[in-house]
């Protein structure tokens, strides 16, 4: 069921890859059922059907990006955890010339990249669920416009696996991604204990435990890149855990491994409050959602790299900060 759930999204890619973009549509009707559930990034948001998904999100993508190529990353499936549910993933990054305003992004004519990864539940030989998680406020940087104050971590065209072995075709041994899962899963334990503990400033060595010292946390833009456990401390984790709290984790939809790979995304994955001080922003006291995938590579018995998405812009327009419009307002300028 796997390697036809992969058939099926490889197909689907190479027909939309492949198709003009009055066609678009009629490509999303051939693979995804009439009430495929999408769950995207702000300003997409909750949509239904391929219609729906079609003019809200990529015919107006592909429309702007023009010529357009997925550069793929990371491409694995898998049995969901949580439910049994038969999922895809695939991420890496769609680049085109940015010919045409997106979103209210003002176009370059030059060459883009938008970070993606894109999550698809199959169901009776049809995509029933998409998860589309994309970096805007990278696009927004490459246009010339930054919305946030300085990232702490590092700016970058995010790479692959280092292993260059993350487009994964033939079968690979059940152990392997079980021992991949269940690291994972040890991981996420581990920062729920935290969480319960209100201890922000955990040792190097509470991380050590399941990542290597030289791991490399790939983060979206207004957070950044960073490399090694103590970088990553220093650049996310500490800016992280001090500047929210009330910090609960809700749950995710789905989560499973292939190989030495595991995903997992939520709607939302949790909830905090500003407290001061994150992507260099004041506090506040609304609660709110935070949307994130992330995406893992095991090396040995710990994880080498993760490829994290995190809906900001949705997460700040619940703050009061509408990073659209205030990109608006500075492109007027």
């Amino acid at each position: 069921m796997i390697r036809e759930a992969k058939k099926l999204v490889a197909q689907y890619h190479k027909e939309m890859d492949d198709t003009k973009i009055m066609n678009t549509n009629a490509v999303m009707r051939k693979f995804l059922a009439y009430d495929c559930k999408f769950y995207g990034v702000h300003p997409f948001n909750d949509l239904l059907g391929p219609d729906q998904i079609s003019e809200a999100v990529y015919s107006p993508l592909r429309s702007a990006w023009e010529p357009i190529q997925r550069r793929q990353d990371i491409f694995i499936a898998g049995e969901n955890e949580l439910d049994g549910s038969c999922w895809v993933m695939s991420m890496g990054h769609y680049m085109g010339l940015f010919k045409n305003p997106w979103l209210d992004i003002q176009p370059t004519d030059r060459m883009c990249f938008l970070r993606y990864s894109e999550f698809y539940q199959i169901l009776d030989g049809k995509i029933s669920s998409i998860a589309f998680f994309c970096d805007l406020i990278g696009v927004m940087k490459q246009a010339g416009y930054d919305p946030l104050p300085p990232q702490t971590g590092a700016s970058f065209i995010c790479p692959g696996p280092k292993t260059n072995d993350g487009i994964i075709w033939a079968d690979v041994p059940e152990v392997e991604s079980k021992k991949t899962l269940d690291l994972v899963n040890r991981m996420v334990q581990d920062l729920e204990v935290l969480n319960q503990s209100g201890n922000d400033n955990c040792p190097p060595s509470y991380l050590a435990k399941t990542w290597h010292d030289d791991m490399v946390w790939f983060g979206p833009e207004g957070i950044g890149g960073s490399y090694t456990i103590s970088s990553y401390q220093e650049q996310h984790q500490y800016p992280f855990r001090e500047g929210l709290r009330d910090k609960t984790f809700n749950a995710h939809i789905c989560r499973f491994a292939e190989g030495d790979y595991a995903c997992f995304f939520g709607w939302p994955n949790l909830f905090n409050r500003a407290k001061g001080g994150f992507l260099g922003l004041p506090s506040g006291e609304q609660q709110a959602e935070m949307r994130v995938v992330d995406v893992f590579r095991r090396s040995g018995d710990k994880l080498a790299e993760n490829w994290v998405f995190i809906d900001l812009p949705h997460w700040l327009n619940q703050q009061g900060l509408d990073i659209f419009a205030r990109m608006r307002k500075i492109v007027k300028r």
